[in-house]
């Protein structure tokens, strides 16, 4: 089968890579008939994620039509319809059982490498190098998906694989995003970055009660889909971040604030451009811009959350002004598994179509050209949709 792989900094190809094997009887493989390039997949773009083994298949958005069935699994059939999380999680682990599907504990079997680093290993995840597990990712023709029966959801017939797509990561992760901001009506939210999972965050925030989004980006396109979904903007280029919010809460505050950003911020301000020259020489893995922006503009005794994918060490960290405003920060990946069935009946009953966020689609020979594209946010990149399989 041919595949998008990884060979080095901003270099991935499509290869011709062995098919996908049952190798578990809890296994299935799937046609991927749908799958998507990730901000996350930036970060092993631009050669941020350690462990990544050249030929390693990327990607973890992806859906498709089940081929092949392990012998263990009971409630899927070949030629079932599914969509399956990033997250590769057991659902039978002292963490699963509790919902906390991306912290599982059986999945991952490179857990030592977190270990090390974290203290603590945490879930497998698709196509995200060999600290996460080192499984093949979704942006090839062909995908085994291990512990079916608790990742790959099945979908109705009147719901397509695209339209389930984002089930498998943005969507559950910007709607947890909003869940950890505890919203109550009345209040709003300001949320940093308007890529695809801030995107999902703001109509997310929306759905569960805000009665105000504010919104923080650079790119035009960006804000105008933000504002397409009903939230106020600022472009960070033209206005003072914290004046501006402080003028458009009557000097209070966002109630909370979401870092749809992560690791790889930009700024105007003197803390970005000592991040960009911090990470380069390796005193700090992460950027952290956006998050201490978030701390400081937050309103005392709000909440930041943090959907954006921090890997490492941070530098100039605000501790002091979260600790001295009594700020709550909850983070983490994403329990997709915990999500996937509420967020698809909001799609089933037309509350929201994810596809809004979709602005290029791609076959898999052009998806090397879309990551270049997509890294340097030409031709208004937003999400890339690949059809693996198609002619």
């Amino acid at each position: 089968m041919k595949a998008l792989t990884w060979h080095g900094k901003k270099d991935v190809r499509i290869d011709k890579v062995p098919d996908p094997k049952i190798l578990d009887p809890r296994d299935i493989i799937i046609e991927v008939t749908c799958s998507a390039v990730c901000g996350s997949d930036l970060h092993i773009y631009h050669g941020f994620v350690q462990e990544m083994k050249k030929g390693d298949i990327l990607g973890h958005e992806f859906a498709g039509r089940i081929v092949e069935v392990g012998s263990d699994v009971k409630n899927l059939r070949v030629g079932d319809r599914v969509v399956v999380p990033f997250t590769i999680s057991c659902g039978e682990c002292e963490t699963c059982s509790r919902g906390l599907y991306s912290l599982c504990t059986q999945s991952n079997p490179d857990k030592e490498k977190l270990d090390k680093a974290y203290g603590y290993h945490t879930a497998g995840l698709f196509g995200y190098s060999h600290m996460y597990g080192g499984y093949p990712g979704g942006q090839s023709q062909y995908v085994r998906v291990p512990f079916a029966e608790v990742g790959a959801l099945r979908l109705p017939d009147e719901i397509s694989e695209e339209q389930a797509l984002f089930l498998s990561d943005i969507f559950p992760t910007g709607f947890m995003a909003a869940e950890n901001c505890n919203i109550h009506p009345g209040q709003t939210v300001a949320i940093w970055g308007c890529g695809p999972v801030g995107q999902m965050a703001i109509r997310s925030a929306f759905l569960l009660g805000a009665t105000r989004v504010i919104a923080i980006d650079r790119f035009e396109d960006r804000l105008k889909m933000a504002q397409d979904g009903g939230a106020d903007t600022i472009d960070y280029t033209k206005a003072d971040v914290l004046e501006a919010l402080k003028e458009m809460t009557a000097g209070k505050g966002p109630d909370a604030c979401i870092d749809c950003v992560g690791m790889e911020s930009h700024g105007q301000t003197f803390d970005a451009f000592y991040d960009e020259i911090a990470q380069t020489i390796k005193w700090e893995t992460d950027r952290s811009h956006a998050l201490r922006q978030a701390i400081q503009c937050c309103a005392n005794g709000g909440t930041v959350s943090i959907p954006g994918v921090y890997i490492g060490l941070l530098d100039k960290f605000p501790l002091g002004a979260a600790f001295g405003k009594g700020l709550t920060l909850k983070m983490g990946q994403t329990h997709c598994q915990k999500y996937m069935t509420k967020l698809l009946a909001y799609i089933e009953k037309g509350a929201i179509d994810p596809r809004f966020v979709i602005t290029h689609r791609l076959t898999l020979d052009q998806v090397p050209e879309g990551y270049e594209k997509f890294s340097k946010k030409e031709d208004n990149c937003i999400k890339i949709l690949i059809t693996p399989n198609a002619a």
